[in-house]
């Protein structure tokens, strides 16, 4: 995933419309959708492409060319029925990545036993923190540290492989500082810089937000 990819947001209460916002703040494709034409009216002005549409029905996901949609983010947690029908309907048309927001953990179970790739809990993840997620392709999680600093799960990259720390000089060329290596299950934070990079670790960085673009 990231900037270019497509995105739908399918919900423009506070959880969707910040998803959709800070996508579109950020270059990427996004069409807004909500059947409530004041929220659709309210969100048009940051928000460019907005319909009002009832996105349970198979004739208006069609129409709405959602089949060439790459990531679909499903933002009505409050109506669990319409959450499933868009998920199946979606999944049904083929698209890649449908993530869906769920109220409770059995609304969770329902939603990936119906095709959601994931399920996200609001209180746990916020609209704007899941934007960048998905923008930052390559990424496992964002933790947001500050404004401008975000803490970033990323797996090592396959030019990476057999590299070592201080041979990458990942500070200067990208302005991110390594804290810790994770190989199986243990968390490593005494890094070796002379140490070579393996396929299967991950690193968990932290990166000037505004520059975790160039990792992608």
């Amino acid at each position: 995933m990231g900037i270019h990819q497509s995105y739908a947001v399918f919900g423009l209460g506070r959880y969707g419309h910040a998803v959709a916002k800070e996508l579109v703040n950020s270059g990427a494709e996004v069409l807004a959708v909500d059947l409530d034409e004041e929220l659709v009216n309210a969100a048009i002005t940051e928000i460019p492409i907005c319909k009002c549409a009832d996105i349970t029905e198979a004739e208006v996901i069609r129409q709405l060319g959602i089949a060439n949609i790459d990531v679909v983010i499903i933002a009505m947690a409050s109506n669990l029925k319409a959450s499933v029908m868009a998920t199946m309907l979606c999944k049904e048309i083929g698209v890649k990545v449908v993530i869906a927001k769920c109220a409770t953990d059995l609304d969770r179970k329902i939603l990936h036993k119906v095709g959601a790739d994931r399920v996200v809990f609001p209180e746990s993840e916020s609209g704007i923190r899941l934007a960048k997620n998905l923008l930052s392709s390559g990424f496992m999680d964002i933790m947001e540290l500050s404004k401008d600093v975000s803490m970033v799960e990323l797996p090592v990259k396959p030019e990476w492989v057999g590299k070592t720390l201080m041979e990458l000089n990942l500070r200067k060329k990208y302005s991110i500082n390594v804290v810790a290596i994770i190989e199986e299950k243990s968390v490593r934070i005494d890094i070796d810089p002379e140490m070579p990079l393996q396929a299967s670790m991950k690193m968990i960085v932290i990166a000037d937000t505004a520059k975790l673009g160039k990792l992608s």
